[in-house]
C-alpha cells in the first residue's frame, strides 16, 4: 500500500498540540492514511490470487502447503490492518486480515495437507536471537503484551512444518517470548512436535460471517 501524503501533512500539523497533551504520542500513527493501487487490492492479492496458488498446487499434485497468514483474523472491526486502504467513514478496499483468513480458509476446505502460521509483528532480532516460540490458537495470543517475532523463527517454523507434521494439517498463531537469565529454547522443531500432541488447531467457524 502507498501512504497518504495528506494524510502525512496533518498528522505532522498536529504535533505540537501533541507534544502539549499528557500521554499522547507527537504522532498518532492511526491518522495516516493508506491506499492501494488498482487490482493490487487485499480480496485481489490475499484472496483470488491465493485461492489461485492453492487451486495450481492441486493440480501438480502437491501434497502439503505452508501458508505465513497473519494473526488478528478474528479481529473484523478494529484492526489497524483491515483500516488499510479505506477512507474515514470505513469505505474503500481494505480488511486484508479478513480476506486472508477467507483464503485459509479455502485450503482448509481444499483437500490438501496444510500447516497456516499466524505471526505476530515480524521482527529482525540481533543475534544470537533471545526468543522463546509460542503457539497458540484464535488469537490468544493478540492479548499479550509483545506479539513480535522473529523472521528467522517463521522461517525455521515453515521448515520444522514440513519436516515434523506427519501427516497433520494444523493452523496456529506465533510469536516470540523473551528469554530471561540463562534460560534456553526449544527449537523449532520441538515447539512445533509438542503443539501438535495437544491437538489443538484454530476454529474456522469464528471470524467474518460469509466464510
Amino acid at each position: 500500500p502507498q501512504i497518504s501524503k495528506v494524510s502525512i501533512i496533518k498528522a505532522m500539523l498536529k504535533i505540537p498540540i501533541n507534544i502539549l497533551t499528557p500521554k499522547k504520542k507527537s504522532i498518532n500513527f492511526r491518522d495516516l492514511r493508506f491506499k492501494y493501487k488498482p487490482g493490487q487490492y487485499p480480496e485481489m492479492v490475499d484472496y483470488v490470487g491465493q485461492k489461485k496458488q492453492i487451486d495450481l498446487a492441486k493440480k501438480m499434485g502437491v501434497k502439503h502447503v505452508v501458508l505465513v497468514s497473519s494473526m488478528g483474523g478474528l479481529d473484523q472491526g478494529n484492526n489497524f490492518l483491515n483500516q488499510i486502504g479505506k477512507d474515514k467513514n470505513g469505505e474503500g478496499h481494505g480488511d486484508i486480515l479478513i480476506w486472508k483468513r477467507k483464503a485459509e480458509r479455502y485450503l482448509c476446505l481444499s483437500g490438501l495437507q496444510y500447516t497456516i502460521l499466524h505471526p505476530g509483528g515480524l521482527v529482525d532480532p540481533p543475534e544470537p536471537n533471545k526468543m522463546e516460540l509460542v503457539l497458540d490458537v484464535d488469537d490468544k495470543l493478540m492479548q499479550n503484551e509483545k506479539k513480535s517475532i522473529a523472521r528467522t523463527d517463521v522461517a525455521k517454523l515453515c521448515i520444522a512444518a514440513l519436516t515434523e507434521s506427519g501427516g497433520k494439517s494444523v493452523s496456529f498463531d506465533c510469536i516470540g517470548r523473551q528469554l530471561e537469565g540463562e534460560e534456553s529454547a526449544k527449537s523449532a522443531e520441538e515447539t512445533l512436535k509438542a503443539f501438535l500432541n495437544e491437538g489443538k488447531t484454530c476454529d474456522y467457524t469464528l471470524g467474518p460471517k460469509g466464510m
